[in-house]
């Protein structure tokens, strides 16, 4: 049967909060797509940061405030919810981009005979055991679209392990960049300027380590701590490292970070910047990137934004960063937990000079161009739309 267009159809995704996480991201991006596409675009969801956002690319938020509970009453009411919000608004296709959520658009989506999507956008684990069986299942909602997406080759082979039942209906849409946004040509004086001021750099600050993530252990801030510990010990050589990311409320994580930075004794090297409104500015005036996590990223959107802003990157060994970093070529690849190896790809990248670094910058763009970017993502997504709207559920 040939697809339906997707020009004047109603699609409604469901994500349960709109803060600054990739999940989020996509969710914009793709109404974005819809509305150029001539398609209504409905996000239910409790909202957040990134409302605004959502209405100015031309969707249309449903606030339901108990969108984002795990208790299975709420979880069973948010089903009846978003029936009622389907048959009211007309939609073709539900698109369900988180677990809790997930479920109840499942219900929805099968109640109603519609297509039902699901994104991985990251890798969901369960324990060996009885416990482990729930979780499995809980999961599992994610495996259970008429198409299930999977954000990178990584996570579409965790899935396939996890969910063996679901492999022919995976497709893996890699996470995407905004090329125009995330430009260097794109970022202008004074937003350069702006953000140097808020890091409180200067001509003697020497080149900038940006980590840009928000403040949990697993992003690897300790460990970037120690390496630049061990860096600072081997040389005078001027560096600033900047740690740019919202701490969420982790305010005992915050304080354990600045003990650390005191006891390595470089608190005149180390920034906690918090939150940055514009990360395309802050990768602008940075030198070297880093994302040493310590498990796996399903995508590494870190190295992709700083590949398309011409910046290397260095990225753990675990997850999905391989993807995106060619080690040695684009940027480095190197083991998670592991400050040396850390503080070795920095002073090598340090070592290369502003040339070297911008011949591997070079490079990332345009990997990162060919393969990652935020078109590719939504012409691959609309396509997952049309193709099951096109036949019957």
């Amino acid at each position: 049967m040939i697809a339906l267009a997707i020009e004047g159809a109603t699609i409604l995704q469901v994500i349960p909060h709109l803060g600054a996480g990739g999940a989020e991201r996509t969710t914009i991006e793709v109404t974005e797509a819809l509305t150029a596409a001539g398609a209504t675009a409905l996000v239910a969801s409790v909202g957040g940061r990134l409302e605004g956002e959502l209405s100015r690319v031309g969707g249309k938020l449903i606030r339901i405030d108990s969108l984002a509970s795990k208790n299975p009453i709420t979880i069973r009411w948010n089903a009846h919810v978003l029936s009622k919000i389907a048959r009211q608004q007309n939609v073709k296709l539900i698109h369900a981009r988180s677990r809790a959520p997930g479920w109840s658009a499942l219900w929805a989506a099968r109640g109603m005979k519609l297509p039902f999507v699901t994104t991985y956008h990251g890798v969901y684990n369960a324990p060996i055991g009885a416990k482990g069986g729930l979780k499995r299942w809980y999961n599992s909602v994610m495996a259970r679209g008429d198409t299930v997406i999977a954000n990178s080759d990584y996570t579409a082979a965790h899935v396939r392990r996890e969910h063996p039942e679901a492999a022919s209906r995976i497709v893996t849409i890699h996470r995407g960049v905004d090329i125009v946004r995330f430009s260097p040509a794109a970022v202008n004086d004074v937003r350069r300027a702006s953000t140097r001021k808020t890091w409180r750099i200067d001509e003697t600050s020497g080149p900038v380590i940006l980590l840009p993530a928000r403040m949990t252990g697993w992003k690897g801030h300790r460990e970037a701590i120690a390496a630049a510990g061990i860096l600072a010990k081997k040389s005078d050589q001027p560096w600033t490292m900047v740690f740019a990311g919202d701490h969420q409320g982790r305010l005992e994580y915050v304080a354990e970070l600045a003990a650390l930075i005191s006891q390595h004794g470089i608190n005149a090297r180390v920034r906690m910047a918090g939150h940055c409104d514009d990360m395309p500015a802050a990768l602008a005036v940075s030198d070297i990137v880093i994302a040493p996590s310590n498990e796996p990223e399903a995508f590494g959107r870190v190295a992709a934004e700083a590949g398309a802003m011409g910046v290397p990157a260095v990225g753990s060994s675990v997850g999905a960063q391989g993807e995106i970093i060619v080690d040695g070529e684009t940027g480095l690849i190197v083991a998670p937990r592991n400050p040396e190896a850390l503080a070795g790809a920095m002073e090598r990248l340090l070592g290369m000079g502003k040339a070297g670094r911008a011949e591997m910058g070079a490079k990332a763009l345009h990997r990162v161009g060919e393969r990652f970017t935020t078109s590719a993502l939504q012409k691959a997504t609309l396509s997952v739309y049309e193709g099951l709207m096109g036949r019957s559920v």
